[in-house]
This record gives structure tokens, sequence and C-alpha cells, in this order.
């Protein structure tokens, strides 16, 4: 069964760089760095998606071109039962980890995340993997600072990385490729691992 590789994120230029799309850029960094197609826009799923392999394991790569909150869809169209869904991972921000670190969970709730929960209803299971791309700015002892209020959640996740955060944004995006790598070839367990080991 070939593995599924989701980077959750909003499509279009203006949203390129922003925080929202550490999980897209992780998974167009898979891309880059591994052997894959080009990503080619499928119209059933409404995403871009690209088909190559990582070591022997046949992978499929998508970057659904819907908004964050309407992921599911494109998601379902490629995981289409619970077992499916041992072979997903999705790759997303999160507000709850502060910049620079990385996590990988499996059949947690989506901690509010609305993209993931989104992937969850469309899929009917919330038995998947999941890297966590922190976003938020450290607080004490490397904690997620947190941002209070709707309006400044928003600004915070469709804003740019500062100057200062951009080196452990970088690094934690190339971190999440390479534990989405390990993933398809090695396991859940590896990745883990390699995840969640500063």
């Amino acid at each position: 069964m070939a593995i599924v590789i989701v980077g959750l994120g909003n499509p279009g230029k203006e949203y390129e760089k922003t925080r929202h799309n550490a999980g897209r850029n992780a998974v167009e960094l898979v891309a880059k760095n591994g052997d894959f197609d080009d990503f080619v826009f499928n119209k059933t799923s409404n995403a871009l998606v690209a088909k190559g392999a990582i070591e022997k394991e046949n992978a499929t790569l998508v970057l659904p071109e819907t908004m964050m909150n309407l992921s599911g869809k494109a998601v379902a169209a490629f995981v289409k039962s619970p077992k499916a869904a041992k072979n997903l991972l999705v790759i997303h921000d999160d507000l709850d980890l502060p910049v620079g670190t990385i996590k990988m969970v499996f059949g947690r709730g989506s901690g509010g995340h609305k993209g993931v929960e989104s992937v969850m209803r469309a899929i009917k299971t919330k038995d998947f993997a999941r890297l966590r791309i922190g976003i938020s700015a450290a607080g004490k002892k490397n904690q997620a600072k947190k941002v209070q209020g709707e309006e400044k959640v928003i600004k915070l996740v469709i804003g740019k990385w500062k100057p200062s955060e951009e080196t452990a944004a970088k690094k934690s995006i190339k971190k999440a490729a390479e534990a989405a790598r390990l993933f398809a070839d090695e396991g859940i367990e590896s990745a883990t691992m390699f995840a969640n080991t500063r």
C-alpha cells in the first residue's frame, strides 16, 4: 500500500511563506529531495499531487489546493479506509509548539487545528500519523507562548516568519521532511524517535 504524505497549508502566492504553510513547505521539500515526478493538479482531489518513491516504498505527496479548513476532501480521495489511514502522514503547523520544534503523534485529537479536523471528518478516523511543526514564539522553558484571541491567532498563523525565526523555521521544516522520509522507509517508530528528539 502506497504511503500518502499530505502537507497542509493554503494555496496561492500570498500564503507561500506563511507559518500556516509549514506543512506544505515540508512536503515540497520531500519532493525536491526525493525521486518524485513534478506536482500536477488532480481534479478529483482538488490537490497538487506528485508520485514517486522513498527508498523502496511507493509514495504519493498531496498538497490540497483548497483553503486549510477544507483539506479533508483532498485526503479522502487517497485514503479510502481506516486501514489505509495507517499509511497516511499529515504534516501541519502547530500553535502549541515553539518555532524550531517538531513532534510526531499518532491517533490524537486535532488540538483545535481546522485542517486536521477536516481530515479526520473526511476519512472518519483519527488513527493516522501527524507531524506537527511549531510556529509560536518560545516562552519560558521552551514552551510555546500562548496567543490569546481569535484575531491574534489568525494574524500569527497567516503571518510570515520573523527574520529572527527564519533559521529555526527552516531547520524544523527540513527535519520534518527527513522525518517524513523515515516514516515511509522505516515506519512510524523510527520517524517518531527522530522527530521527537531534540
